[in-house]
């Protein structure tokens, strides 16, 4: 539970169907929270509204995983110039892995989250990871890295509901959590410091040329480790020139290039880290895949994919239409050909 009206309802609704339910709320981040899912009025609505549905709740510390599999990760992909997506991060290992391993610990039978998405069991009895029924809420994209036994032992209670529904019940119920709004930054980067700021005072910002494709510098950033791929302001560029995008970040070699938007386009895109969540399909498959929480899917093939000891799950995909380049760092996640389960994700290169 945290302290949202989605996990709200989600305990809610297992109540309703008789479950004996315990609440659980994660503490993850210990330093300065003004957004997100982890500040002390986050965790204060989770355990009242505990006390509304009269069930019992617990807080687990985990802030030492955290830091270790989140924000350290997070702070070294922007050292090295990547673009990282710490709340795959925290889902990946706290929790569908730290939380799920404490619960089998304490003798649960399932751990259950407000996610909207769906998890169904096909006649084969694979499971897999479906989309919500609110398709502009869906979080399939977030959960994509779980494997067969998580899937098993998970519950997406909210997931065949709208947002409107799930407010709607909060209401009936009278949860306090009913009107709060969706979280929607990162825990541990606050609205009144942002990233410069977090970044800044762990690790030392390195100035960087901008330059043309033909190596002409054309402006300059203070911190290089803030560039990604495809962003447009920030680049101290001429006023009254055409419009330039970043087309190549080298952290290293101190040096941001920029071009016209076209040059964005690319035909294949790869990643690694990837995971299914049960078998592969065969090369050549039609897949649809999505490249960030809320963008629309687009078809591809699957070019390549070794799952030898040592590629680091290594794919390619080729896209039917050129696409925009996807930053380092990002997710990848791919769906059937009807857009409609997931079949794996991976991080793209």
């Amino acid at each position: 539970m945290s302290g949202g009206v989605d996990s709200s309802v989600a305990a809610a609704e297992l109540r309703r169907e008789g479950h004996e339910v315990v609440g659980v709320t994660m503490r993850l981040w210990g330093g300065e929270s003004d957004t997100g899912c982890c500040s002390v009025s986050d965790v204060d609505d989770a355990r009242r509204v505990a006390q509304q549905l009269r069930i019992d709740h617990l807080v687990f510390n985990f802030s030492e995983e955290f830091n270790e599999n989140v924000v350290s990760p997070y702070v070294e992909a922007h050292r090295n110039g990547s673009t990282p997506n710490p709340c795959i991060e925290c889902n990946r290992h706290l929790k569908f892995d730290r939380l799920a391993q404490r619960a089998r610990l304490l003798g649960f039978d399932a751990v259950a989250t407000g996610h909207h998405a769906r998890i169904e069991r096909q006649p084969s009895g694979v499971w897999r990871v479906a989309r919500g029924a609110d398709a502009a809420k869906d979080q399939s994209y977030v959960v994509h890295m779980l494997d067969q036994r998580e899937l098993a032992y998970t519950l997406f209670p909210v997931g065949h509901l709208t947002k409107a529904q799930v407010r709607e019940r909060a209401s009936e119920l009278g949860l306090r959590t009913a009107s709060k709004p969706d979280s929607q930054d990162v825990c541990f980067i606050s609205k009144t410091g942002g990233r410069e700021t977090f970044l800044g005072h762990r690790i030392p910002f390195r100035r960087a040329r901008v330059v043309d494709e033909s190596g002409v510098q054309v402006g300059a950033v203070d911190a290089v480790e803030l560039v990604t791929i495809g962003q447009r302001r920030g680049l101290r560029l001429p006023g009254g020139s055409p419009k330039q995008f970043v087309l190549s970040v080298d952290v290293e070699g101190g040096t941001v290039v920029v071009g016209d938007e076209s040059r964005l386009s690319c035909d294949t895109v790869s990643m690694h880290s990837t995971m299914w969540s049960h078998e592969p399909p065969a090369l050549g498959s039609s897949v649809m895949v999505q490249s960030s929480a809320h963008g629309a899917a687009r078809e591809a093939v699957l070019e390549e994919a070794v799952d030898a000891a040592g590629s680091n799950g290594h794919v390619v995909l080729r896209w039917q239409q050129p696409q925009r380049r996807v930053a380092p760092g990002q997710s990848i996640v791919m769906y059937d050909s009807d857009d409609r389960v997931v079949l794996g994700g991976g991080i793209a290169d």
